[in-house]
């Protein structure tokens, strides 16, 4: 893709971001309705996700681009085969439910296993962030950037508890709070892409979570980047999953 094919892309998502978000905040439907999810009983899936995620991918597929969603999984096409769409129409859907907390619509796409831009419509806050490492990144047209904290014992970290994480592992637990003590405050908003986010806008200072889904983060991961961010993800041991540290670019996370 050229630079204003990737430009025009960039303003489809945002375009379909929006969109999605206005049918959350507008649509007469019950978009809450949910059951849980056949294969894992911490998934909760809602009417918003499917609705959402038949209207985004409707408008992707004009770009001949391979679309991964949480719902719909991979959809491959030939052309363009270096990029694809990574999609979570609805991150956060269990605050959607219950009125918890945030959530949003994700867009991103990836070159290969890099994220060129994201885009996330907070629907709570009816705010659209994006961007992208050649991009930087913004809430609408206000430039983001992220914090100057230099030291742990007075920065926050975002993180969660990720509907597969075996939290029966007494080793895991443990190794997660370790790394988590020697912050100042830790944050759990239930909604990866919002965590991302924070630490973009400067609001929090760091991010980790293990074997958390790529659609929950493609898009944050980019916005963090083009606000000066520092992101190191690896595969996790689910499919389409990633460990992820993520930071201010002025400490390290080990995982």
């Amino acid at each position: 893709m050229n630079n204003q094919e990737i430009h025009s892309a960039l303003n489809l998502a945002k375009d379909l971001a929006r969109n999605a978000g206005r049918i959350i905040l507008e649509t007469n439907l019950d978009l809450r309705k949910h059951n849980l999810d056949s294969e894992n009983i911490k998934e909760v899936k809602s009417l918003a996700d499917e609705v959402l995620d038949k209207k985004i991918i409707m408008g992707l597929k004009s770009t001949k681009i391979s679309i991964l969603t949480e719902e719909s999984g991979l959809i491959k096409k030939d052309s363009n085969k270096d990029f694809m769409w990574i999609v979570d129409p609805l991150d956060g859907t269990f605050n959607f439910i219950k009125g918890l907390g945030p959530c949003s619509v994700s867009i991103a796409l990836w070159e290969k296993d890099r994220p060129v831009f994201g885009v996330i419509y907070d629907i709570n806050e009816k705010i659209t962030y994006w961007g992208g490492d050649k991009f930087g990144s913004f809430a609408e047209d206000k430039i983001i950037q992220v914090s100057n904290t230099i030291k742990k014992n007075e920065a926050s970290i975002c993180s969660g508890f990720p509907a597969r994480m075996e939290i029966d592992s007494d080793k895991i637990i443990l190794d997660y709070w370790k790394q988590m003590k020697s912050f100042s405050k830790i944050r759990m908003f239930g909604s990866a892409s919002i965590s991302l986010v924070n630490v973009a806008k400067g609001c929090a200072d760091a991010y980790m979570e293990k074997n958390i889904m790529i659609w929950d983060v493609a898009a944050g991961l980019a916005i963090l980047e083009g606000a000066g961010g520092a992101c190191i993800y690896t595969k996790g041991t689910i499919p389409y999953s990633l460990d992820v540290r993520a930071t201010n670019n002025n400490f390290i996370l080990n995982l």
